[in-house]
């Protein structure tokens, strides 16, 4: 069974929505309609427990996931869910095609170029599929890099390391003095 901390941020509860104890839930999440669909169980931490939650119907509205939980039948219900974070274990991710990664397997893989040369730790990821960027270091040293594959020649997750080619000047462009 997955503790707390080792699962994954799939979403988290904006704010009530219906006195019939509706949430909107902003979606950490490439696939809202299949995580949030009915039946799905996602884990909530409340007063220091950790909680299931079964979805018991979903519809988006205005782009985000407007969810019901089972059990969740009140406005006051709801607003006590506010602020959550939703989680559910690794293994219920659904899986990638090659080539593809989740966010939090990139966050903490330490980035060197192909001459060896270390540039630090993938601290977050910023962008979406057709535009991201692996967000190195922090401060003064942060230096962002596209995720492409002619830059990030090798992504090992498993290693935890990623070998980046840049193109002559991108480093220092990116660098913030």
């Amino acid at each position: 069974m997955s503790t707390w901390d080792d699962m994954v941020l799939v979403g988290q509860i904006a704010r009530a929505h219906s006195r019939f104890g509706e949430v909107i839930v902003n979606p950490s999440t490439d696939f809202p309609a299949e995580r949030f669909a009915p039946g799905s169980v996602l884990h909530v931490l409340r007063e220091g427990r950790e909680e299931q939650l079964t979805v018991a119907a979903m519809r988006m509205h205005q782009g985000r996931p407007l969810v019901a939980f089972a059990g969740v039948e009140t406005m006051s219900d709801a607003e006590a869910l506010a602020g959550a974070e939703l989680r559910v274990p690794e293994d219920a991710l659904t899986p990638l095609s090659e080539g593809a990664y989740y966010v939090h397997t990139l966050v903490g893989c330490e980035v060197v170029t192909a001459a060896g040369r270390r540039l630090g730790v993938v601290g977050a990821v910023d962008g979406s599929a057709g535009g991201a960027r692996l967000i190195v270091g922090a401060g003064r040293d942060e230096i962002q890099i596209p995720l492409a594959r002619d830059i990030c020649i090798s992504i090992d997750i498993e290693r935890r390391r990623i070998v980046v080619d840049p193109p002559e000047g991108l480093l220092e462009l990116n660098s913030r003095l």
